[in-house]
């Protein structure tokens, strides 16, 4: 098994916050799972007076969208979103997966040229249905685009993402990710309608917001994964190319990601076991890699555990 480095993640989904003493120390992930091919299940955002125009279109000429990237089934992934990732001089990083899932903001366009000199593919995290009042981005947003604060998360606040200027502001932020040579974007908090968010959000909402997002991104030739939102899934999963998944194992919610895996696309799967970042214990990862209880239907899962 590989060891994973660094990662971070949220999940929220009308579950109970983590808090947040134990996030900010990567108490995180210690699993990463990704589905190989042929896994019987997976684990794995026009309104009026909007103006969304429903989903509109970026334009980027340089490229077709044949180029678009469809990350495989099986390929072996990293996601590193608290700092920064590590690469050493001589542009190596570990793990020496294939993909690397990283926050968009923390990285720069130098660290994604050295992982695409190593022939890894980089998918771009950002969070594209909340308000984080410490992205230097922040400023663009108004009072009036702002529902409650999301439980756990201080500084961040739900966003109307009906809202033409919010979408604005989304597709600045794809544009960054393709200036930059994201392969793919990573958009979080696509589930406000799941989680009391002040704003009137509906699943109708999310489904044209995810199919903006995707269209946007597909104009610069990058494609879109779909995070956490299973509810969506028979609606979008037309429109986008991998799921990111939070806790399905602990949650017992993973066959409802199974159409990922009939459809030909990947489903990256974190789990936050008790214990860590400093101790998992071995009945503990023995139960979420094992294929019975929570964990059933996740035996071709491929695991890559932290030391």
């Amino acid at each position: 098994m590989a060891a994973a480095q660094l990662p971070f993640g949220k999940r929220l989904a009308a579950k109970t916050a983590w808090p947040m003493w134990k996030i900010l120390p990567l108490i995180g992930l210690l699993l990463i799972v990704t589905i190989p091919l042929g896994a019987v299940l997976g684990v794995v955002y026009s309104r009026k007076n909007h103006g969304s125009e429903k989903h509109d279109r970026a334009t980027n000429k340089r490229h077709n969208k044949t180029d678009i990237w469809q990350p495989k089934v099986g390929e072996s992934w990293q996601v590193v979103l608290l700092d920064p990732i590590a690469i050493d001089d001589d542009g190596k990083v570990e793990p020496n997966v294939t993909i690397y899932d990283v926050d968009l903001f923390d990285n720069d366009a130098d660290t994604f040229k050295a992982l695409h000199k190593t022939g890894k593919k980089v998918i771009c995290y950002f969070s594209a249905g909340t308000y984080e009042n410490w992205r230097d981005d922040k400023d663009q947003f108004e009072e009036t685009h702002l529902g409650k604060e999301l439980e756990g998360w201080s500084g961040e606040r739900w966003v109307d993402v009906r809202n033409r200027k919010v979408r604005d502001i989304m597709k600045k932020r794809i544009e960054y990710a393709a200036k930059k040579g994201c392969d793919a974007i990573d958009p979080d908090n696509v589930d406000g309608f799941q989680n009391d968010n002040g704003l009137g959000l509906t699943q109708d909402d999310a489904v044209d917001f995810v199919k903006f997002l995707s269209e946007t991104a597909a104009a610069y030739n990058m494609s879109t994964g779909l995070k956490n939102n299973g509810d969506i899934i028979p609606e979008v999963l037309d429109v986008v190319h991998f799921s990111v998944n939070e806790q399905c194992i602990e949650y017992s919610e993973c066959e409802t990601f199974a159409a990922f895996i009939k459809d030909g696309k990947p489903v990256f799967n974190i789990e936050y076991p008790a214990g860590a970042p400093d101790r998992v214990l071995d009945s503990t990862v023995n139960a979420i890699c094992g294929n019975s209880s929570n964990a059933t239907g996740t035996k071709d899962f491929i695991v890559l555990k932290s030391d």
